[in-house]
């Protein structure tokens, strides 16, 4: 029967308000900051992962490549970053390819415009040499899913750094320290809660607040913090967003299941049968969801503020009756009390790095404030911006990373950061200059 229709892509065209966006472009001017030497720690989108990849257009416009071009009007030097080749077209971390726009057929034959992968399968030779002999050492210290815990880790092992490390029992932060940063930014903490919200909460877990270095999240924020500033090397300190602000957790609605008469009928019937405590109703419904906390049949429906996963398979919500015979298995779904779980962590995470910066005299960039900007949706320079998957121009085709747009309009926030803080006058990017998804 056909139970609902489901459509997660709307494919909006950007309308362009003005012809000709006007910017105060200030005279650069350094203020009290030393731009000759600058480093930037982070995970994916500091390493200018994007589309579920890491590649080489998606490297350079990372927001920390972009904010280097803008540093170099006031003193900064090149900025070094371990390139994928030009010709790859790159690998994700679960080594696949990364995604393009392209048009796709679903199980019941509709074709439609979404994201399609390059590839079976993402490009190994990424990972089979180390790049620090011929590209390092490294400015863009970046590393797609490292966690705070992870930074001063020797011989960290992830193949992402592996490529770019100076040798077999380096640290990420060893080879940033060795840079001898005059300048930094810093923008860790999102994996910490991240790989966990990814997997429904069903795996992996939240680094902890408390705890040694490499194990708690204060002692390891502080001692990267620390070592950094030893030489008295200033720099940003960049909080960790919602993940309630992000495509990936907003696309699929939890009230998806579309119902006619004639379906509603036999759902209730088949689950009036199992003595269920729910009913179907005409028009949307919440999807059916695996709950081992409801006694005997362990599924309820989603209720408002729930999250189904970018990742869940559509084809067997479509065809095989995911989200009404069947539940949506646990790690497609976050429930109010898992989203509640993270949101706690990122909240105390957040209070210790502003009180890092506070302390330090360092330059904070709100990128929750931003994140949450995005979700809301705003108009910069007559071009809309929204957390709209594919549409809105900020979320790449991850719906985790951002565009190239995106990641100008992020470069941007840590720009008036550091004006703010250390009397700079550092011109904003025109991010308009940089796409969103780029269509076929």
């Amino acid at each position: 029967m056909n139970l609902y229709k489901l459509s997660i892509i709307t494919i909006i065209t950007t309308t362009l308000v003005g012809c000709n966006p006007k910017f105060d472009v200030p005279d650069p001017g350094k203020g009290n900051i030393d731009a000759s030497q600058y480093v930037a720690l982070g995970s994916s989108m500091t390493a200018g992962y994007a589309d579920g990849g890491l590649y080489f257009g998606a490297q350079q416009n990372s927001y920390a490549n972009l904010l280097a071009e803008q540093l170099k009007l006031i003193g900064g030097s090149e900025f070094k970053i371990p390139y994928v080749s030009q010709n790859s077209i790159g690998i994700g971390n679960t080594n696949n390819a990364p995604s393009v726009l392209g048009n796709r057929t679903d199980c019941q034959g509709t074709v439609s415009l979404g994201p399609v992968k390059l590839a079976i399968q993402g490009d190994a030779s990424v990972f089979s040499s180390n790049v620090y002999s011929s590209q390092g050492p490294f400015n863009n210290m970046g590393v797609p899913d490292v966690k705070v815990t992870d930074v001063d880790l020797n011989g960290y092992t992830n193949p992402f750094y592996s490529r770019m490390a100076s040798n077999g029992t380096s640290s990420i932060l060893s080879d940033a320290i060795a840079k001898n940063p005059t300048f930094f930014t810093v923008a860790l903490g999102l994996n910490d809660v991240l790989n966990y919200a990814l997997k429904g909460a069903t795996s992996e877990s939240i680094t902890p607040l408390s705890g040694p270095v490499g194990v708690g999240f204060e002692s390891s924020i502080h001692n990267v913090i620390d070592k950094l500033t030893a030489n008295g090397a200033k720099g940003v300190i960049a909080n960790i967003p919602s993940i309630k602000s992000m495509a990936y957790f907003n696309t699929i609605m939890w009230n998806s299941l579309k119902l006619d008469t004639a379906s509603v009928t036999n759902l209730n019937t088949f689950y009036t049968a199992l003595n269920a405590p729910f009913s179907f109703v005409e028009g949307n419904n919440g999807f059916v969801i695996e709950d081992q906390s409801i006694p005997f049949i362990s599924r309820r429906l989603a209720v408002d503020g729930e999250f189904i996963l970018l990742n869940v398979p559509l084809d067997s919500i479509k065809c095989h009756k995911w989200g009404s015979l069947i539940p949506i298995p646990d790690r497609y779904v976050l429930t109010l009390s898992e989203i509640n779980t993270i949101e706690t962590a990122i909240n105390n995470y957040n209070v210790i790095l502003k009180n890092i910066a506070n302390s330090k005299g360092l330059a904070l960039v709100d990128m929750n404030a931003f994140f949450t900007k995005i979700k809301t949706g705003f108009t910069y320079n007559g071009v809309a911006v929204n957390a709209a998957f594919v549409s809105g121009g900020a979320y790449s085709l991850d719906g985790l990373n951002l565009t190239a747009r995106g990641n100008a309009l992020l470069a941007n926030e840590f720009i008036k950061a550091i004006n703010n803080t250390y009397g700079s006058s550092i011109p904003e990017i025109n991010a308009t200059k940089y796409p969103g998804v780029i269509f076929p």
